[in-house]
């Protein structure tokens, strides 16, 4: 990884934070949830991927519907995040194999 591709990545998060900002004060507390969520278990490429900017994607089209964001995701944050990437590897799952001492995992 380069210094562009630093750089880049620096623009593109700072710009999706600006999108979320944009969002009401219910929104972004909950995203923000979402998003600690996600750091701490979350999918192996959550940053690579679309993930966090379909969650903003979707809270927008909410926003535009009038819905609350409680309407939207359910009562569960957790529940909530752990459905959006039930079939995805996560950190989680790694850690558990490393500590299971599954072959192939923390030997390599």
């Amino acid at each position: 990884m380069g210094i562009q591709d630093i750089i880049e990545g620096k623009k593109q998060w700072r710009a999706h934070m600006a999108r979320v900002k944009a969002l009401p004060p219910d929104y972004q507390i909950v995203y923000k949830e979402i998003q600690r969520y996600f750091f701490k278990v979350g999918p192996i490429d959550l940053l690579d991927g679309s993930l966090l900017s379909g969650i903003v994607d979707f809270f927008g089209e909410g926003v535009a519907a009038g819905k609350g964001v409680l309407e939207l995701i359910g009562n569960d944050v957790a529940a909530f995040c752990d459905d959006l990437v039930k079939d995805s590897r996560t950190y989680a799952d790694i850690y558990q194999e490393s500590i299971r001492g599954e072959p192939g995992t923390a030997e390599k």
